[in-house]
């Protein structure tokens, strides 16, 4: 049983759910500023939130018939009878009572006892990515299956990862710090439309009009590339903006297999060959974070 769980999980999705806090932990470590437990702590509450965000998907989309035999990708627990709804449910209150109790001991370790300004705000965000995880598919309003689930993975997976892990360390923001925001906002919502091109077919039967679904695949391809090529641009923008050295570049080699991954999007004519582009671009999301927050920190130690 606990295979299936692991499976439900998704863990193929979790390294793109930390590129934020790594590159807001890395632009942080090169400003002097860094405390290893609280990016320990913030890399699990993320993690947390991904997976909580991954059974409440497999439950939503499977008690609603999202998941059926027009899907493409990998069949979900629900759906494959591995688990029961009932099981699901329960899997997530545990999981979102851990991530919580995760999230609470960050703030605590971020900012003490006495800061009750940032302890209630961080306080309600955790509460707020909670809600936004499980609320993504679940319930009658399901945000994604009303077109609005590239706004909430920009958000929580660009701003509130990069800007939110940013403050944990320094206590401040600085504006320029959006733009690497922007940059894993853009891929991340590079992924979810990578997704839902792959599923429109079942998507528009089940009644889940994703962004896709309203504006079809071609303008979907459109929106595609407008989204990973704007992450280089404001990744390079920043880079310009703060360029001390030539470490800063390395970013760019993650942006060889994204730009390959355009042309076979531009190319492809089969849903089905989606499917392992996401993984592809999921990785060298992560990838480049990885990149582009050594780099900096390179650059600031030479």
């Amino acid at each position: 049983m606990v295979k299936h769980y692991i499976e439900a999980a998704r863990l193929r999705t979790l390294p793109l759910s930390v590129s934020g806090i790594i590159i807001g932990s890395f632009i942080a470590a090169s400003q002097g500023s860094f405390n290893w437990l609280v990016c320990l702590l913030a890399l699990l509450a993320t993690i947390g939130f991904q997976i909580i965000s991954n059974f409440a998907n497999d439950y939503g989309d499977g008690v609603k018939g999202t998941d059926n035999e027009d899907r493409i990708g990998p069949k979900r627990a629900i759906q494959s009878g591995k688990i029961s709804p009932k099981q699901m449910l329960k899997a997530i209150i545990i999981s979102s009572v851990i991530t919580f109790l995760i999230a609470v001991f960050l703030i605590y370790e971020a900012f003490g006892k006495n800061d009750l300004v940032n302890l209630t705000v961080f306080f309600l965000l955790g509460i707020l990515s909670i809600a936004a995880a499980i609320k993504y598919t679940v319930g009658k309003k399901a945000y994604g299956y009303s077109g609005f689930g590239d706004l909430f993975v920009f958000l929580f997976f660009g701003l509130l990862s990069v800007c939110g892990s940013y403050y944990l360390f320094t206590k401040q923001l600085d504006f320029t710090i959006l733009l690497p925001a922007f940059s894993v906002g853009f891929l991340s919502i590079g992924v979810l439309n990578l997704n839902n091109m792959r599923d429109r077919e079942s998507d528009v039967k089940s009644g889940k009009n994703t962004l896709v679904v309203k504006i079809g695949v071609q303008f979907a391809k459109y929106y595609h590339y407008f989204l990973l090529f704007s992450s280089f641009l404001v990744a390079a923008l920043y880079t310009i903006i703060h360029f001390k050295a030539i470490y800063q570049l390395i970013f760019i080699l993650a942006y060889i297999p994204i730009f390959k991954h355009v042309i076979m999007v531009f190319n492809n004519k089969k849903p089905k060959l989606l499917d392992p582009e996401l993984k592809k671009l999921a990785i060298s999301t992560f990838l480049f974070s990885l990149l582009f927050g050594f780099g900096l920190y390179l650059a600031s130690i030479f």
